[in-house]
Formats: C-alpha cells, sequence, structure tokens
C-alpha cells in the first residue's frame, strides 16, 4: 500500500490548482537534474520514516532567514565560490540555469543533509561532455532535425555525429524514476543522447536538467503514435527479430529499433546485456525503450562498460544517488506486528509502558517525528493512538505524522503523482527509513537520500515474520527481474556471484544490487 507526502508549496499547505503561472509550475516541480545528477550519486505495503532530533533539518523559517544570510555575504569571493559549488553539488548540476525557473533545485540544499562524498572528477567532466553533446543534438537542433529526416525516409545516414535513446513513459512513478536513471546511465555510457516522452504528467513533475536545449520529446516525433502499442510481438521488437533470426551481419542497419526490457521480457529481449548485441545496436540511430526495471546492475556486469562504470563510480553504492509487491493487500494486525516489532528491534523507536507510569526527567525530554506513508490511514491511526494513550518507557515523546492517505494508487492522475513525487523527496530527507520489500517507491527516497533502510521481510503465512527486518547493505535499489546468462558460454549463470560489487537483493533472493566492494564482506 503506497502512500504520498502532499507538497506544502503554498503558505496556506494547498498546492496550486492552476498551470496558467509559469513560475508557479516550475517551482512546484522536482529537480530532476538532481535525481540525473544524484541518480549519477546514487509500497507495496508501507514505508516509515524517522526523523531523529538533528539540529540540520530546520524549519521552513528557519531556512529562509540561513538563504538571506548567506545572500548578504557575496562580498566575499572565497565564500561565493564555495556557495556556489555547494550549490551545484560538487558539479553534479550543470552552471547556467536561472534559479527562479526551478527553485527545487537549489532550496533543496538547504533542506537536507549534505551529499555522503563527492562525485569522481570523471563523472564531472563526462556530465559536462554530455551536456555539450545534448546542446547539439537535442530536439529543433540542426543535427535533430536531419536525423528526424533520415528517420522518416528509413534512411541511415553514417555520417550523423547524434545518436538518440528514447525513454518511454510507462508504468507507476517510483518505477519511472529508477528506469528514467537506468536510462540516462546507459545514454551516458554508449554516447547517445537521452530523450523522454512526456507522458501525461512528466513536463509537470520534473525540472529541465540540461541548460539551452530541453530533454523532451517533440510532439511532432514521427513515432509518438506507436508508443502504446510498442511491445515484445512489434516487427521492431529487437528480441522478437533476435527470435525471428532476421537480424544478420549483412542485413541493412534500421532507422530504430525497440528495447524490451520490462519485467516480462524473454530470454531474447535480455540479450540486450551482451556485449556483442551491444555492438550491433550501437549502429542503430533511434533506439526506443520501455522498462519498469532498474536495470543498472547488469550494466555492471558487461566487460565493455566495465572501466568506464569505474571511473564513474568509484563507490558502486553511490549510482543512484549520483545520478537521482505484492498483488494482496497485507492483512492489518500482522503488517501493524511487524512494524513495531522492526522498529522496536532496531532501536528506532522507544515501547510503551502499558501501566501508565511515566518516567520523570530533569531536563527537557528528547522528542522523535514519525512519518507514515500508506494509501490507508489505518497503520497510522493504530500507532498514533499507542503513543497518544501510553508514555514510552525511555520518556521520549514520540509524535506520528500521516499527511495524505490516497485509498489506491492513481497512476494517471497528476495530483496523485504530485504528491507521490514530494513524499518520495521529502522521505530522502530523513535521519533513518523503513520501507517494506520490493518497494519501488522506498528504493527512490533511500537511492536520493543516500539511506541504508530497514526492510521489511515479506510476510507468510499472514503472521509477522522473526526477525521482522534486515538492514539493506546498501543504498542502492534493487533490479528486479534481471538475466541469469553468462554471453560468452550461452548459458545460465548466477550472475549475483560474478564480481563483489553486484550481490543479491535482501529483499527479493533472485533480484541484484550494487554494493560498494567491501561492504558485503
Amino acid at each position: 500500500m503506497k502512500r504520498h507526502w502532499r507538497n506544502r508549496s503554498h503558505d496556506d499547505g494547498t498546492l496550486p490548482d492552476s498551470d496558467s503561472d509559469s513560475d508557479t509550475r516550475s517551482n512546484r516541480r522536482f529537480p530532476l537534474t538532481r535525481l540525473m545528477a544524484l541518480f549519477l550519486f546514487s509500497l507495496f505495503l508501507f514505508s516509515l520514516t524517522f526523523i531523529l532530533p538533528h539540529p540540520h533539518i530546520q524549519s521552513s523559517q528557519t531556512a529562509k532567514s540561513l538563504l538571506q544570510l548567506k545572500q548578504t555575504h557575496q562580498g566575499d569571493t572565497s565564500e561565493s565560490v564555495e556557495l556556489l559549488k555547494d550549490k551545484l553539488l560538487g558539479g553534479l548540476i550543470a552552471d547556467g540555469f536561472d534559479e527562479k525557473s526551478c527553485r527545487s533545485r537549489y532550496d533543496s540544499l538547504t533542506y537536507g543533509k549534505r551529499l555522503s562524498g563527492n562525485p569522481s572528477s570523471y563523472l564531472v567532466s563526462r556530465l559536462r561532455k554530455y551536456e555539450a553533446l545534448h546542446k547539439e543534438c537535442g530536439p529543433y537542433t540542426e543535427s535533430y532535425n536531419r536525423t528526424v529526416r533520415d528517420l522518416r525516409s528509413g534512411h541511415v545516414s553514417e555520417s550523423s555525429a547524434c545518436k538518440y535513446v528514447v525513454w518511454i513513459s510507462y508504468s507507476g512513478l517510483g518505477n519511472r524514476i529508477l528506469t528514467l536513471a537506468s536510462t540516462f546511465l546507459y545514454a551516458l555510457l554508449t554516447d547517445r543522447v537521452l530523450l523522454v516522452d512526456p507522458g501525461v504528467d512528466m513536463v509537470d513533475l520534473f525540472c529541465e536538467p540540461f541548460p539551452h536545449v530541453s530533454w523532451f520529446l517533440p510532439p511532432d516525433f514521427p513515432l509518438n503514435s506507436q508508443f502504446p502499442n510498442l511491445g515484445q510481438k512489434s516487427d521492431q521488437c529487437y528480441g522478437k527479430m533476435l527470435k525471428n533470426k532476421s537480424i544478420t551481419d549483412s542485413m541493412v542497419v534500421p532507422s530504430f529499433l525497440y528495447l524490451h526490457l520490462v519485467h516480462d521480457y524473454d530470454d531474447q529481449d535480455k540479450l540486450f546485456f551482451c556485449d556483442g548485441d551491444q555492438t550491433f545496436l550501437q549502429k542503430v540511430p533511434w533506439l526506443l525503450v520501455k522498462t519498469d526495471n532498474y536495470f543498472v546492475p547488469s550494466l555492471f556486469l558487461m566487460p565493455s562498460f566495465e572501466q568506464e562504470l569505474n571511473n564513474l563510480f568509484p563507490n558502486k553504492e553511490t549510482v543512484f544517488h549520483f545520478l537521482v509487491f505484492d498483488s494482496e493487500t497485507g492483512p492489518f494486525q500482522h503488517v501493524l506486528d511487524q512494524i513495531l516489532a522492526c522498529t522496536l528491534k532496531a532501536n528506532l523507536l522507544s515501547d510503551v509502558n502499558r501501566a501508565g507510569n511515566i518516567v520523570n526527567s530533569s531536563g527537557k525530554p528528547k522528542s522523535k517525528a514519525v512519518l507514515m506513508t500508506s494509501l490507508s490511514s489505518g497503520y497510522f491511526e493504530k500507532v498514533r493512538d499507542m503513543y497518544w494513550e501510553y508514555p514510552t518507557v525511555t520518556g521520549e515523546i514520540v509524535g506520528i505524522y500521516q499527511p495524505s492517505h490516497e485509498g489506491y494508487q492513481q497512476t494517471e492522475k497528476q495530483l496523485h503523482n504530485q504528491k507521490a513525487w514530494a513524499e518520495m523527496y521529502l522521505l530522502s530527507l530523513t535521519d533513518e527509513l523503513v520501507t517494506s520489500s520490493w518497494s519501488t517507491f522506498g528504493y527512490v527516497s533511500q537511492g536520493l537520500g543516500g539511506l541504508k533502510p530497514w526492510i521489511l521481510y515479506k510476510p507468510e503465512n499472514r503472521t509477522a515474520p522473526d526477525p521482522p527486518c534486515q538492514r539493506a547493505m546498501s543504498t542502492e535499489p534493487c533490479f528486479h527481474a534481471p538475466p541469469f546468462y553468462d554471453c560468452k558460454a550461452k548459458r545460465g549463470i548466477d550472475t549475483g556471484a560474478l564480481v563483489p560489487h553486484v550481490r543479491h537483493c535482501e529483499d527479493m533472493s533472485w533480484g541484484l544490487k550494487l554494493v560498494d566492494k567491501y561492504s558485503w564482506q
């Protein structure tokens, strides 16, 4: 069951209703520059976040005062340079944007923690190189227009300097953020320009990440009308062409191909992760990708990308941080029991004294704020009532908060997705995180925030598991449907046992995730 944090962008706590004011719209979008950078920095049931009493999480008024204070020190050159460096996240964000166009791109630094470590100088230089390529090849540039003319005619020009990967908007918001990050990394590795299908709400949810030219696919792109019908049975599907043996060394290179990397993809589709197939794909000017998988771990298993990825990400756990489920509703009581057991076992919350005895303290009692996210309000009400009715055994004060409960997932509803994106972003700013297994909602939050969450084990037989949860090995999301195939030997293999920095996930035994090569030992 998923939950969403309401975006408090107005003083009265409401979201703006009108899209007519461009400044208002840009201010409520979130900085996918930071996602792309913080991708490049790397609910089903439930997400719990604990804001421990640390001074760096400041009130809105304090944040404004701090910003004003920093702005008064412009005369200090060294401080101004340092402030600019901080605002650009060590070079992850490109300089040259009008700050008013996307306030969250810069203001977010005031609300949360510092980045955990610095991006490699090589990553920063590659981002600058990519931005130059995007400026040359982006929508309606001379190079783009020429390549689109070739696409309409079915002609492939060998002299074209621009090749593209088109990300097709698909699945829920959490999946879209994870797959967009994955596709951008693939574009970076293959010197392609990433263009984004706007779908129904991407323009309203995310700021433009690259200066001077948009990353959104224009409405007159000639293949737009085909997106809804693309699938494994499409004639342009690479997996189907391999299955039908219609791809040969002598064939004319097609002007575009469709890559089906959705969870139901078959063995032929998965050959996308083989170097030999990448050699052929590199010749194709336009690659259209539809996926609901965070497929980054499998890119790390490809020899042709190995050295480049090592240079980009010396610490493998920071990929998503630097770049940016069950079909049945969980039975209520045993899920609640599991949540409480996990938070108590991990010393995230204090138990209550049901005898009602209040612990006397000479000083000011400590306090904790707990943000609970779920489509239902039932969990929140039970936990809130428990801490209202009984004192804690330690004397600390625990506040439980749930801003909204949507009731059910509404993937195509814009306001619903705005709330969801706001919640994922707010969760990333906290100190401790507890998520349910397989939660892409949680994956985005932990990756953006650089958090190693406590993951609730999936319940069996409608009872709370023992132990109830496990600490994650890394901040990275899990690739739920990876290939298990040795491209050279052409046989099945355990891809979670090949290299120390790609391991099986805690919440899905067959999934893959990136870890620091020392942290798993």
